[in-house]
Formats: C-alpha cells, sequence, structure tokens
C-alpha cells in the first residue's frame, strides 16, 4: 500500500497554513477532479464566477459560504466543528462525493430514515440535526434558503426526476473478509492520522478547522448517515486519503470505516431512552455499531443527548 511521502503532506498543511482558510476551500483549491473519476459523471455545474449580481445571486453566495464555513454562517444551528463540505467536498460541486446538484433534481422523494416523503429542505434538516450534531432551521428560514438556492444554482439544466451520474459516492461492493478493527486501525494510522489526529479529533491552523473530527465530541453524532459504515467507507474510498482519491484498497476503506465508527460519538438524537431502544428502532443493522460492544465498551451508551434541540419540532421532518 502507498503512503504519501512526507513532502506530499508539507505541501498540503503549507498550503492551508500559507491562505489560512476554510477547509473546504482548501478542498476546492487540491482535490476537485479526483473523486469524480469513477463515476461516470459528465454533467459540471456553473462557475462560480457565472453567479448573477443580483438579489438571487446574494442568496446563492450565502448558501455557498454556509457549505464552506457552516460554523461561522449557521452557528446557531451547529453543535460541532464540522462543516458541509467536510462531506460534500468542493463545496458540493463534486462528482461521487454526495454533490447537491444531483441530490437537489430528485427532491422531494420518500426516505425510509424518516419513514416520510421530504422535501429538499426537509433534507437539509436532517444534515443539521445529525451530521453538523445541532438543531434543524425552521423551514423557510433564511440558512436552508440559501442552501436550496445554491442547490437550485448548481443544478442549472439537469432534468427534474431523473437519476444522474454522480450523485451520492460511488458504490463500494462488500468485501471477501470482514471489515475489521485491528486492520482499520493500521490503515488509520497510515493513512489517516497525519490529518485527523491519531485521537481521531481533526486539527486546526489558526483556530480554525482545516481537517475535521472523525469521532468524539466535535464530530457527527450516531444518527447521521456516515455513522453507517458503508457509506463511511464509500465516502473514504473516493476521497480520501485528501487529494488522494481511490488510493486506498476497498478492503482498506471498510477496515478504516469500521474503525472510525468503532469510536464513541455524541448520542443520537432519536434516543429512546436507552441503548438497547434506540438500537432496535434505528440502528438494526450489521452496518451500525450503535449499541454494540467494542473493546468492552458499549458504544452509545451515554445516556441522553447532550444537546437539547431547541427549534420548533413541528417544523421538523424526524
Amino acid at each position: 500500500m502507498n503512503i504519501a511521502s512526507p513532502a506530499t503532506w508539507s505541501a498540503i498543511f503549507g498550503l492551508i497554513s500559507a491562505l489560512s482558510i476554510a477547509p473546504t476551500q482548501a478542498a476546492v483549491e487540491t482535490s476537485a477532479p479526483n473523486a469524480a473519476a469513477n463515476t461516470g459523471a459528465t454533467f459540471e455545474p456553473p462557475k462560480e464566477d457565472d453567479i448573477p449580481n443580483t438579489p438571487f445571486g446574494n442568496t446563492i453566495r450565502m448558501g455557498r459560504d454556509i457549505m464552506l464555513d457552516t460554523p461561522k454562517h449557521a452557528a446557531r444551528f451547529v453543535g460541532n466543528n464540522l462543516s458541509c463540505t467536510n462531506c460534500h467536498l468542493d463545496a458540493g460541486r463534486m462528482a461521487g462525493s454526495a454533490p447537491l446538484w444531483a441530490a437537489y433534481v430528485n427532491y422531494p422523494a420518500y426516505r425510509a430514515k424518516n419513514d416520510k416523503i421530504n422535501t429538499y429542505q426537509q433534507r437539509l434538516q436532517g444534515c443539521f440535526r445529525f451530521s453538523m450534531n445541532g438543531s434543524a432551521p425552521p423551514l423557510g428560514d433564511p440558512v436552508l434558503v440559501a442552501l436550496e438556492a445554491y442547490s437550485f444554482w448548481l443544478a442549472t439544466g439537469l432534468p427534474v426526476n431523473k437519476e444522474v451520474a454522480g450523485r451520492g459516492y460511488p458504490k463500494l461492493d462488500k468485501t471477501t473478509q470482514t471489515p475489521d478493527y485491528a486492520r482499520g486501525q493500521a490503515v488509520y494510522t497510515a493513512r489517516c492520522a497525519l490529518c485527523h489526529g491519531a485521537n481521531g479529533a481533526g486539527q486546526s491552523v489558526s483556530g480554525r478547522v482545516v481537517f475535521p473530527a472523525l469521532w468524539g465530541d466535535g464530530s457527527y453524532n450516531w444518527g447521521a448517515g456516515m455513522g453507517s459504515i458503508d457509506n463511511a467507507a464509500q465516502f473514504i474510498h473516493a476521497n480520501m486519503p485528501y487529494g488522494m482519491s481511490y488510493s486506498l484498497t476497498p478492503q482498506d476503506a471498510w477496515d478504516v470505516a469500521y474503525f472510525m465508527n468503532a469510536h464513541e460519538r455524541p448520542q443520537d438524537p432519536r434516543w429512546l431512552g436507552s441503548v438497547e431502544a434506540t438500537r432496535t428502532k434505528f440502528h438494526d443493522s450489521t452496518l451500525s455499531l450503535y449499541g454494540q460492544t467494542i473493546n468492552g465498551k458499549i458504544l452509545g451508551n451515554t445516556g441522553a443527548p447532550k444537546q437539547t434541540q431547541t427549534k420548533d419540532q413541528a417544523h421538523i421532518a424526524p
């Protein structure tokens, strides 16, 4: 397995330090073409310079800014240090990295996660509630309107309600070997720890998060899509290590996804009073480690969520 040279990582850190920019902007500079390679995607969203100089254009720019630095531009609704672009690289533009343009044209849609027909804004609410470990902005809030406007603009020219190549993360078939903690730890140490830290807490430059936390209080909670091992493995294989898409083997991706999700993180906000009840209702899958015993510890056994949802629950798709 090839490991990035010290010079490569030095260049990455040097770029970030020199520019003193948010992680999402760094993604635009260094890795935009990579994840799309195995998707068959041909669609190209409009260029940032094409955002119109109109009131609507200002809303589009606001959506872009929220993507790039969510804690700064949507602070009321964020409970960790992540930004949208940590999972949707290149500010939601990159095929193979859950691009916003590919998702936008397929909503409203049924979601098994809440057994409801969700609008696009309701889907965004879920991102804030789970991936951002925060609270869902009420429908019609300027934050949701801006993100929807930005997604709408990125999708310019795409037909509605038709699957488009590049949506989500590229499918990654299961491997012959079951994902393994020890193998995943070895991959993490060799390929991930330099950026995300040996303790998974991420890293900051000049007080700004550059590489996000992968577990612990600063990461996504147990209800996030990335908490499912298959989702994490697909994202990792196509997008990580940063700037080196598809450099991990499929087995490496499955193993390190297992290792990453075998650590404690914030409680699922859908907590039903016990780990057992919450797992039965929301995590009854071999792809979720919530409620499973890893290294002698029951994951998720941390009690009720520390953060209380403060927004009107009537506006939230659970």
